[in-house]
């Protein structure tokens, strides 16, 4: 494009440029002088193009959704023969997720392979977790997953830590524990 005038002029947004080309910033919008802008018709055209250039481009996929997820952990689960599955809806009782899911090993490389998979199901679902944490000694590994955070652990520190109890106190009615504490006296 040819100079057409001074550019003294004050510098200013005037009209979208095709990607790349030199006149344009990182926004492909124009910045300089008005009387080197480029016609209207030179404008439509470069909007139209980098229209039609974002619509041959890869989209955007969103992140699955919980439910979506769920049954993709439930999946890598099942697939890799984790032992006492266990979900506990904990939403309105912390912000930190929605979904917990406790699942058993035999081993610790038993646990290690079954968080493996779990992240591996994720990803392909098209979430990358936010973190994995206790790989190195595989007693007890945790995947979060942002809205789902999965707990694979040996049966022996399941039993310990005991987070089913710890998240589900205060689950049933006050008659249903004093029924089941009557049961448990028996």
């Amino acid at each position: 494009m040819a100079h057409r005038g001074s550019c003294a002029a004050v510098w200013t947004f005037v009209a979208p440029f095709p990607p790349g080309d030199l006149r344009s910033n990182p926004t492909g919008a124009y910045l300089g002088c008005a009387p080197c802008a480029p016609s209207e018709a030179e404008a439509f055209h470069n909007l139209t193009h980098q229209t039609a250039s974002r619509s041959n481009a890869t989209s955007v996929t969103r992140p699955p959704t919980t439910a979506t997820l769920r049954r993709r952990v439930l999946a890598a689960l099942d697939e890799l023969k984790a032992h006492d599955i266990r979900e506990i809806d904990v939403r309105g009782r912390t912000s930190i997720a929605d979904l917990l899911i406790i699942a058993s090993g035999t081993s610790s490389r038993h646990v290690k392979s079954i968080a493996d998979e779990v992240v591996k199901f994720a990803k392909r679902a098209g979430m990358l977790p936010l973190g994995v944490e206790g790989e190195q000694e595989a007693e007890w590994v945790l995947v979060d997953l942002g809205d789902i955070i999965v707990h694979v652990m040996l049966p022996r520190i399941r039993e310990f830590y005991g987070l089913e109890r710890l998240w589900t106190v205060g689950d049933q009615s006050p008659e249903a524990e004093s029924e089941a504490e009557a049961a448990n006296a028996r």
